[in-house]
């Protein structure tokens, strides 16, 4: 399969997920899934990824500094310099709280489709509109194109 098959394949995996409920620490398709373990499923689903099983307590963003979420992606993908060198199919990850600790999959036209805690479930949003994402602190990465560093 070709990057560019493979970039398909993890946005059309990432849209069968589209409004499934927010449920922290699930990963069930169409039943409950959070902003960690969506990515989990679509990758490996797509065999970018092993089936990972990451394990964080709620809201531990909120409280400490250790950057657990960016150090899990650095073991499985390289840190690009913006969307646009992530490209469809790559991933993002925003600043909430202390640390990065909300991801998403990167969608074409500047979208992200992500779970969201306040809505409720999986949707796209813009990266472009004024609020949301675009105002926080983001980090872009690509699983193609060479090696990440291996955590």
């Amino acid at each position: 399969m070709t990057e560019a098959q493979q970039r398909e394949a993890v946005v059309a995996e990432a849209l069968t997920w589209l409004r499934t409920k927010y449920h922290q620490n699930a990963r069930i398709k169409g039943v409950g899934v959070d902003c960690a373990q969506f990515p989990v499923a679509v990758y490996s689903a797509c065999g970018l990824i092993p089936a990972l099983n990451p394990q964080y307590a709620n809201q531990w963003h909120l409280n400490r500094k250790e950057e657990l979420y960016l150090q899990e992606v650095r073991k499985w993908a390289r840190e690009v310099d913006s969307y646009e060198d992530a490209g469809p199919g790559g991933f993002g990850l925003w600043k909430f709280g202390r640390t990065y600790s909300h991801g998403g999959i990167l969608l074409p036209d500047a979208q992200v489709i992500h779970a969201v805690m306040d809505v409720g479930m999986v949707t796209i949003d813009s990266l472009t509109d004024a609020g949301g994402l675009v105002d926080r602190p983001a980090k872009f990465f690509t699983l193609w194109g060479g090696a990440s560093d291996g955590g």
